[in-house]
């Protein structure tokens, strides 16, 4: 089996599906591209046992069709050294010899019997197939998934939720600590459903789908998910369980309403964070009409901040506290030069969403206060 390939298309393909193999896997052979020919296309596939990712690259020349395994992190570095040139590859199919040749010369090394990689399974009878807008996906990952828990306890709140409905597409994510829901009111799916996206899969969709492509083409059954954009495809299994109702979470009836700019108040977060509790991360916000007084202090090391900021606060003088590295997460994410927070006393959680919301887009951020003692 021979063929010809542009070193920068192959590195370009060979890095986007080595994002799904892990550095220690538990079956050897997934340490491995499986290099598949089929005419005048090349597919690359790798993955662990959750997920199973494939790229397509066009070749010039080929002679031959096969496949074989190459250990990924080989192909990768040595594909890196020459990826500014054509690449000529000739493989032995018998003795699993791989002769990879350039401009000024070749690299000689061993593959493993293509046959012993694992093979992807198909989706359910019951599956079901749909579309959704490339730019509703990555705007709904992008704004979610700082949220995503790492906690494995809890296995469901390790993804992101995805709520179907037929007028619009809701992302959800939460650590228990901060709740995200980032709706999109002008997609219009036409069904149905909900699934928990993994972390690492909805990682991987974030990076590679390109907002200006076509609608990703999604296969879903009870178990998985299949994604098919652009020269890729990506097979996640999906997580099991049933995701808190998010809707309730939401408070309905936070009647005071706080706006500050966002900058200020997330660089005054930062800095006032500085000398607050390491073990607590505790900030202090006393709220008046046209003023925040921030505070925070460490006891163990004699150290404290204060610092003001303007804002425009309808409601009750208030103090209430916030862990600060889940307020600079929180801000950080939030889009727009004024954020409002909703209130309602100390003990209740505190609503974030930017003051002027994108086109056809409505995200609120829940945060959970924290005690403070006077």
């Amino acid at each position: 089996m021979r063929f010809n390939v542009s070193g920068k298309a192959l590195q370009t393909q060979l890095q986007a599906v080595s994002k799904v193999i892990n550095s220690k896997n538990a079956l050897s052979i997934l340490d491995n591209f499986l290099l598949r020919v089929e005419g005048d296309t090349l597919y690359i596939t790798g993955g662990d046992q959750e997920n199973v990712m494939t790229a397509e690259v066009v070749i010039n020349d080929a002679d031959g069709e096969g496949e074989i395994a190459i250990l990924a992190k080989r192909l990768l570095e040595v594909v890196k050294e020459v990826s500014n040139q054509p690449l000529v590859f000739d493989i032995n199919l018998d003795t699993k010899e791989v002769k990879l040749s350039f401009t000024n010369g070749q690299f000689n090394f061993m593959g493993i019997d293509g046959s012993e990689y694992p093979r992807k399974k198909n989706h359910e009878d019951d599956a079901v197939e749909f579309a959704l807008p490339a730019n509703a996906i990555v705007d709904g990952l992008e704004g979610t998934l700082f949220a995503v828990s790492n906690d494995t306890i809890r296995p469901i709140m390790t993804g992101v939720f995805v709520d179907i409905e037929p007028e619009r597409l809701t992302f959800v994510s939460s650590d228990t600590h901060k709740l995200v829901k980032f709706q999109i009111n002008n997609v219009a799916p036409g069904l149905e459903g909900n699934f928990i996206l993994p972390g690492k899969a909805a990682n991987v969709l974030k990076g590679l789908v390109d907002k200006e492509g076509d609608p990703v083409k999604i296969t879903k059954d009870s178990k998985s998910a299949t994604f098919n954009f652009g020269t890729y495809s990506l097979t996640t299994r999906l997580i099991k369980g049933t995701y808190p109702n998010y809707k309730r979470v939401f408070p309905k009836d936070n009647p005071f309403r706080l706006v500050v700019g966002r900058e200020p108040l997330l660089n005054a977060v930062r800095r006032v964070a500085l000398f607050a509790s390491k073990a607590s991360n505790l900030i202090r916000f006393s709220i008046e009409a046209t003023e925040i007084q921030m505070g925070g202090q460490d006891l163990d090391y004699s150290t404290s901040a204060e610092e003001r900021v303007d804002c425009d606060y309808k409601g009750n003088p208030m103090t209430i506290g916030f862990n600060s590295t889940y307020m600079v997460e929180v801000l950080s994410n939030i889009k727009g030069d004024d954020v409002e927070i909703q209130l309602a006393d100390p003990a209740r959680p505190g609503l974030f969403s930017p003051l002027e919301q994108q086109e056809g887009v409505e995200v609120v951020m829940l945060q959970m206060p924290m005690q403070v003692i006077e």
